[in-house]
């Protein structure tokens, strides 16, 4: 299944196309530039507010050079929210293309099971500055992705079933 859909981000309007996967083996790596967990504690969503931008996200970020995929994941995950991943499974990914086709990458989700670590105070850059624990279902009064929000969210709730600890 593929949800596609528009943005318009820093004045450009780019095609985002997003697909279930169980792995992300199949993509060039080096154009998978951020990934993101839908990491869950205690059944609960964990969520960061940017501080910078002033809204509410997943948890995850930039992929560094020299990382791979999971380091990325366990990395962001421990400086956005001092949270350790202890299971994570791919969701699935978006391509995300310029209007003239030009450029392309790829953004992943995964689904996380975590624990905290210690407490939260933010993230090593200061754009996490809060962490919050929700009902997965209440993900919309703080951020709304569209079709493909709902699809990664409802996946997500589906998979931590299987990965209980």
């Amino acid at each position: 299944m593929m949800i596609c859909s528009k943005i318009v981000w820093g004045g450009k309007t780019y095609e985002l196309r997003y697909t279930n996967t169980d792995s992300f083996s199949d993509l060039p790596k080096e154009k998978c530039r951020q990934i993101y967990g839908v990491c869950f504690y205690n059944n609960k969503l964990v969520i960061g507010f940017n501080g910078k931008k002033q809204t509410w996200s997943l948890i995850g970020g930039t992929v560094e050079p020299g990382e791979t995929l999971k380091q990325t994941l366990v990395r962001e995950v421990s400086e956005e929210s001092n949270m350790e991943v202890l299971k994570a499974v791919p969701i699935g990914y978006q391509e995300v293309i310029s209007s003239n086709g030009a450029e392309m990458l790829y953004q992943l989700r995964s689904c996380c099971i975590v624990k905290p670590i210690g407490p939260f105070f933010s993230d090593p850059d200061g754009s996490v500055t809060e962490i919050k624990l929700i009902d997965p279902l209440d993900y919309k009064k703080y951020f709304d992705w569209g079709k493909i929000g709902d699809c990664i969210i409802n996946r997500a709730v589906e998979l931590k079933e299987n990965l209980k600890l």
